[in-house]
């Protein structure tokens, strides 16, 4: 089910800030992300730079941002809540990250109308700035985070350096071509998509826009509800496809079946399709209108039948 945002009362949502992604060894992550799907190494946090609990890895790709964490000190407390989280989930995205206008204001509109709150506004302070932030629990273990600049100069957020080594690698592979976030898709447990749709439209004031089904899968083995898909955009999807491949990335199996259905719907309709379906099916890229999420989930489904998980 989607969910969009519709700006509340007092504040304003502004755009995906950052996807924080919490793993076993944040810079072999973050270092799969720059090889295989174009992102640079945009800021780092850790021993070096005075964090002694937590590593944090900044990756960056145009306007997409995704931090990777790991703990450090063993006997550290939030080193011992990010195990816990690691023991249960494996590698996975523990916070979607909102860039804000009035942080303060979101964050006790959010309370009041019944959001858990995780952690009230506090302010963190470098030599280039302040950045206000403030978190809130959303569906299974995942949180939002609020974040407002407030005029903040820095490379990305207070704490964060430049990263200490360079890939000699990265420059010789094609570029991601990746633009931006377009949405984020969490899963839920069976019955619980309804209640979690109510959730951003009652505390974050979003608006409801369109609802599809999808299996069990994800929940089963990520233990609860959370992110399962992270959409991304390009202005140029067959050079994007055709790039992270030759950089060795995997993509789902599109069902010959979806094409054959496409190319049927397409002799009857009154529209022109600017690419070619040769290529798209070649590629696997889906193509458009209603039909495209329905293809989506049977080639998901037919993914997790390969692998025993389809009931």
């Amino acid at each position: 089910m989607g969910v969009s945002i519709h700006q509340p009362e007092v504040g304003s949502f502004v755009a995906f800030d950052h996807i924080t992604f919490w793993v076993g060894n944040a810079k072999q992550a973050a270092s799969y992300y720059c090889n295989k799907m174009g992102f640079e190494p945009f800021g780092y946090k850790g021993l070096e730079t005075g964090s002694r609990e937590v590593v944090s890895h900044a990756v960056k790709q145009d306007k997409i941002i995704f931090v990777f964490k790991s703990p450090l000190n063993p006997s550290g407390k939030i080193s011992e809540v990010m195990g816990k989280h690691l023991i249960v989930h494996g590698d996975g995205v523990k916070d979607v990250a909102f860039e804000v206008e009035d942080c303060i204001a979101l964050y006790k509109a959010a309370i009041k109308r019944g959001a858990v709150s995780v952690h009230e506004p506090w302010d963190e302070t470098d030599e280039d700035g302040t950045v206000t932030f403030a978190t809130v629990q959303t569906y299974g273990d995942t949180t939002h985070t609020f974040v407002e600049r407030k005029g903040f100069s820095g490379l990305f957020l207070p704490g964060y350096k430049p990263p200490i080594t360079k890939d000699c690698l990265l420059p010789k592979l094609p570029p991601g071509l990746l633009c931006f976030i377009d949405h984020v898709v969490g899963n839920q447990p069976e019955d619980g998509m309804v209640s979690t749709a109510e959730w951003y439209e009652k505390n974050l004031q979003f608006h409801r826009f369109w609802s599809v089904d999808d299996k069990q899968e994800y929940v089963d083995f990520y233990g609860t509800a959370g992110v399962q898909h992270i959409a991304l955009n390009t202005s140029d999807i067959i050079s994007t496809i055709r790039n992270l491949k030759e950089r060795g990335m995997d993509f789902l199996v599109i069902p010959d079946t979806y094409y054959e259905n496409l190319r049927a719907r397409l002799k009857d309709a009154p529209i022109k399709v600017e690419e070619d379906l040769d290529v798209l099916q070649d590629l696997k890229i889906l193509g458009f209108g209603a039909g495209n999420f329905k293809s989506l989930f049977e080639a998901i489904e037919l993914d997790q039948e390969q692998r025993g998980n389809l009931n």
